[in-house]
């Protein structure tokens, strides 16, 4: 039985006009998955300094980022599926709060345990970007969504690539514990403009809950373009967390010699590859999603060549990052294009599946860096990053040329 089967449009919901890509609310929505999302990452930068408070070794301190991952995971398989149950708006609110009160128990935590249970509850929780996207999505006009997404895709990259930089400096200034009361207060003060601008939409299937996870299977088996644009994303992320993993190791020795502080700077030349990979919701718009899709992917190939061969040049791993990101966000922003159109009342259960696997390839890509930079260098990490980006854009030739995208 197939996920239509189930699943009926809802008009209980006052009918809302179509979002187009200049509404206030698409860079509301924009804003709150940045925000939402940066949650994820503000203790990266501070993992050294946590490991001094808390009296513990890196190793205990590195599983900080494996709980919050571990976190995130859940949440996706968990959360996000409800967008096409629940009510949104509410939805949306009621998790943002719960991220705010995570926030503030890392933010007061006296020590590993109960830090380690806070970034949790605060990978949980952050999933709430990930029902913003699907929502911007379902409210958009056809002819438009593939932009909405793409401005929307933007403030959630930015979030990303910004987080680790603001959190550094706001530590160095007042304190680890001033980076997560700052954002406690943000998620509070987001929770309230949500609620306040944001349309009511209640999902439109009637599937009981087990029913809903469960059909996020049957998704992934009825829909073969899901499944090819899983694998772009997969290795597409993956690829994109090999570099990150593995950047501050190569800046931080000769002949660069960066400082922290300095570091963390990158992550603005990575935001300038985001903003730009945000065109590629026109591009998707105007029906060149298949050609633009193999371009990106080979610049992701490109990027860890250039940087590969001339790692010893600034230049080049500015120019490398900038193509890196423009290449993956890019990508990634036409596989959710894509996939939005495949079912409209399960784009929530759609986004489980996509981003699921998505943060997947992310996790092998961070664990298998750090590794591959201790034994190969960076001339090996290069091998690794190009590799995952050559198999998506191998896999993007099998295409045929009557495809649907």
């Amino acid at each position: 039985m197939t996920i239509q089967q189930y699943d009926s449009e809802d008009h209980s919901s006052p009918k809302i006009p179509p979002l187009k890509p200049g509404n206030l609310l698409v860079y509301v929505m924009a804003v709150a998955c940045g925000m939402a999302v940066a949650n994820l990452y503000y203790a990266q930068p501070l993992l050294h300094t946590l490991a001094q408070r808390f009296g513990t070794s890196e190793g205990t301190t590195g599983l900080i980022v494996t709980m919050t991952q571990l976190g995130y995971v859940i949440g996706l398989a968990l959360i996000v599926p409800l967008g096409d149950l629940l009510e949104r708006r509410q939805l949306i609110t009621v998790v943002s709060a719960g991220t705010a009160i995570a926030l503030a128990g890392a933010a007061i935590s006296p020590g590993i345990g109960s830090f380690l249970f806070a970034c949790l509850a605060i990978g949980l929780t952050a999933v709430v970007a990930q029902v913003l996207v699907p929502f911007a999505a379902a409210l958009a006009a056809d002819e438009q969504r593939g932009a909405v997404i793409g401005r929307v895709m933007a403030g959630l990259l930015l979030g990303i690539l910004l987080a680790r930089t603001v959190s550094g400096f706001i530590a160095d200034a007042c304190g680890w514990r001033a980076v997560f009361w700052l954002a406690t207060v943000i998620m509070i003060v987001q929770s309230a403009v949500l609620w306040r601008m944001l349309p009511q939409s209640r999902g439109g299937t009637r599937l009981s809950y087990p029913a809903l996870i469960g059909s996020v299977f049957l998704l992934f088996r009825e829909e073969p373009l899901l499944r090819r644009r899983i694998v772009y994303g997969t290795c597409g992320f993956a690829a994109f967390s090999v570099f990150w993993t593995s950047i501050a190791f190569l800046l931080a020795r000769p002949p660069y010699g960066y400082s922290d502080s300095i570091i963390g700077l990158f992550g603005l030349v990575g935001a300038a590859g985001a903003l730009s990979a945000s065109f590629a919701g026109q591009i998707h718009d105007r029906g060149d999603t298949r050609p633009a899709t193999g371009i990106l992917l080979a610049l992701v190939v490109i990027a860890f060549v250039i940087m590969g061969v001339y790692s010893t040049h600034l230049s080049a791993i500015i120019v490398g990052v900038v193509l890196l990101d423009i290449g993956q966000q890019g990508s990634h922003i036409l596989n959710q294009s894509v996939i939005y159109t495949l079912n409209n009342e399960a784009r929530s259960r759609l986004t489980t599946a996509y981003m699921t696997c998505f943060f997947f390839g992310g996790v092998i890509g961070s664990a298998s860096s750090g590794y591959v930079f201790e034994f190969g260098g960076w001339s090996g990490v290069s091998w690794l990053g190009g590799m995952f980006g050559g198999i998506a854009f191998l896999y993007w030739l099998t295409e045929l040329r009557n495809c649907r995208v």
